[in-house]
């Protein structure tokens, strides 16, 4: 109506009228004929410069070839370039040295970051803390089942951890269960008697906890002694770990806490070099690598600087 100064009253219409109200015929602003018009041509310039049209067989591919994958791998190459030095440095240099070099622990820590939500966090939860009771150690403390120095989380995370605790339910008395079940309870909180260490011993849990209830690294067993769960500190809790025990095949109810291996190949060459022998005569072929070394390295830096690492 802007190009149509007429008396509306004067103006052709197209003959229809509802509730008083006549419909014209005048025709719509030039300004928006003409955006109309060019946003046709927008159009049409797009199909011809990028993919657009699908066919029986694919799309057509336009006159610039661009895709999201091109600029994907493209910006992803940018990217690649600028971490190539750090990679090339934490490649050449053992977790210890990283840990001294102030600007090379920033960018693994950084850049670890997206590793450790991609791979941890579903576990371990954000930060290292996973959900109470999940069964998933905590990561942020300085409670370790093998050790907690950054060669050791290596170690951890190259091979994976599967600790074993056999159940005790046809082996022990329902009084013998109640007596270990106030042992850990009163242990964590440095009250057990000299009756339940008397048990504790008796009964063999100090092969595998060791003489001061701490735990033995070297086997993976828990601290008796603190007050980090592995599960749970309630007293039923700790019964159905006494009585179906962990990762025992041969008990349906028992707990099941494994950590998968992110480097088998590494796990076989950190074991090699440990005796002195030459990792090629360990290799068998089947070795998987389910994060590259480099990655390794920096998630057991990363995990070292949440707080935990000894």
């Amino acid at each position: 109506m802007a190009d149509n100064n007429k008396n509306p009253h004067e103006c052709p219409d197209t003959g229809h009228e509802w509730d008083g109200i006549r419909e014209l015929t005048n025709p719509p602003p030039r300004w928006w004929t003409i955006a109309l018009y060019l946003s046709g041509l927008l159009v049409l310039v797009y199909f011809i410069l990028y993919p657009s049209l699908p066919l029986v067989t694919g799309n057509t591919k336009g006159i610039l070839g661009w895709t999201q994958i091109k600029e994907y791998k493209e910006d992803l190459a940018k990217i690649e370039e600028k971490r190539a030095p750090f990679e090339d440095r934490i490649a050449a240099m053992t977790a210890e040295e990283i840990l001294e070099d102030d600007e090379l622990l920033r960018y693994a820590v950084g850049s670890s970051k997206v590793l450790y939500g991609d791979n941890c966090a579903a576990c371990h939860g954000v930060g290292g803390y996973p959900q109470p009771g999940s069964g998933y150690p905590i990561l942020a403390n300085d409670d370790w089942l093998y050790g907690g120095t950054v060669s050791k989380i290596i170690e951890t995370l190259a091979k994976g951890r599967q600790g074993m605790m056999p159940a005790h339910a046809n082996l022990l008395t329902e009084e013998e269960v109640d007596g270990l079940v106030e042992f850990v309870v009163n242990s964590a909180n440095g009250e057990a008697t000299d009756a339940q260490w008397k048990l504790y011993n008796e009964k063999g849990c100090v092969a595998c906890h060791g003489a001061d209830a701490k735990g033995i690294q070297q086997l993976g067993s828990a601290n008796l002694a603190d007050k980090v769960w592995r599960f749970s500190g309630e007293p039923d809790e700790i019964r159905h770990t006494i009585l179906h025990g962990v990762n025992d095949a041969n008990d349906p109810l028992t707990r099941v806490a494994v950590m998968p291996a992110w480097n088998e190949r590494l796990a076989v060459r950190l074991e090699a070099e440990e005796f002195g022998d030459d990792p090629e005569d360990y290799y068998d072929g089947t070795e998987t690598e389910r994060l590259s070394e480099n990655e390794i390295k920096k998630l057991a830096i990363y995990v070292h600087q949440l707080g935990g690492g000894e």
